[in-house]
């Protein structure tokens, strides 16, 4: 499996070109507790990796995974690679560092 960490700038820097679509693995209850602006919400618990494939083509913006701290967003990059897609960046830190640092939440 072949994933790329990508840290708090680049995900600022996606989000604030436009070019970037953070899709939240984490939970229900997490992601309304607060999330990235702009993330969508696609839980681990229930992954689709085919729902998300038809994200991804539809919405036409680099897709970068993230969760709390950078574990799920793995799996969920996993998961995505053994349905042949090649994608694989994800948010490191994940929320947690995007928080820590006081960046501007959802």
């Amino acid at each position: 499996m072949r994933v790329v960490d990508l840290d708090r700038d680049a995900i600022k820097q996606g989000l604030a070109d436009g070019s970037m679509l953070v899709i939240d693995v984490r939970e229900p209850h997490e992601y309304e507790n607060g999330h990235i602006p702009g993330a969508v919400m696609h839980p681990l618990s229930t992954f689709d990796p085919t729902a998300v494939a038809a994200l991804i083509e539809a919405d036409g913006r680099r897709p970068v995974f993230s969760c709390g701290s950078g574990v799920r967003s793995v799996h969920a990059l996993d998961a995505m690679q053994a349905t042949g897609l090649d994608l694989n960046e994800h948010y490191k830190g994940g929320y947690r560092d995007w928080s820590a640092a006081g960046e501007a939440i959802e």
